[in-house]
């Protein structure tokens, strides 16, 4: 899938700049083979090679569809870890569908995000997520907001429609927890050393409710993918 900034009116298209050298230079695409593209905010369209330039595409669109945004927007904090397990995190959970990261600032993160430092690891992540979503062939593009505090996150989650944290010490499964009708679904998932006790007090408070995948403990870098998968069943989306 390549991204434009807007499908144009026509049924005709040129894909020039980066998109246009990755497809003719890279992948080196030819006269008769189709292509997708999407403006990332839902519409997509199916197009044929018509010419090949040099980093461009001459494109007849033949087919275009648009995937309204879906209800609960499925939104994930997580905890910032090392970057290995964070780019992982952010690459599958962009895959299986989520609407927005948010990167916590939680007490236990190991990795702190300050200065430039700090503006590249973020970068980074909106970087990951725009290309899983092209590989995924995703309509919509997920955002990655800039980093929140635990006070802020609390502030999110006393305005969403429902909020839920992994925790390994929750009763409640995950697979049967309420789920809003609309609005904003925020899944809170801890860094490498989990969630403190006092941060658990701080987003219960705002109405967040703990709950667990099951019997043992996953990594920061899958729990968000996995709970992203069982929220895409229940909300009948896979």
């Amino acid at each position: 899938m390549f991204l434009v900034d807007a499908l144009p009116e026509g049924d005709r298209a040129s894909l020039a700049g980066p998109e246009g050298h990755h497809a003719a230079d890279v992948q080196r695409l030819r006269v008769g083979e189709q292509v997708l593209l999407s403006d990332g905010r839902g519409a997509t369209a199916l197009a044929t090679v018509t010419g090949v330039g040099r980093s461009m595409l001459e494109l007849r669109l033949d087919e275009r569809r648009y995937q309204p945004p879906r209800t609960p927007r499925l939104v994930v904090a997580q905890g910032i870890c090392k970057s290995d397990r964070a780019e992982l995190a952010v690459q599958a959970m962009t895959e299986v569908g989520v609407d927005e990261v948010v990167p916590w600032a939680a007490t236990r993160s190991v990795v702190r995000w300050r200065g430039e430092r700090g503006d590249k690891a973020w970068r980074r992540w909106g970087v990951i997520a725009r290309e899983a979503a092209k590989q995924s062939r995703r309509a919509w593009l997920p955002t990655v907001a800039p980093p929140v505090t635990g006070a802020e996150l609390a502030a999110r989650l006393a305005r969403a429609g429902g909020g839920l944290v992994l925790h390994e010490e929750a009763t409640e499964p995950l697979s049967t927890a309420r789920l809003p009708d609309g609005g904003e679904l925020l899944l809170v998932v801890g860094p490498e050393g989990g969630i403190s006790p006092p941060e658990l007090n701080q987003l219960t408070s705002v109405g967040a409710r703990p709950v667990r995948l099951g019997e043992t403990v996953l990594r920061t870098s899958t729990a968000g993918v996995a709970a992203l998968a069982v929220l895409n069943a229940r909300l009948g989306r896979w």
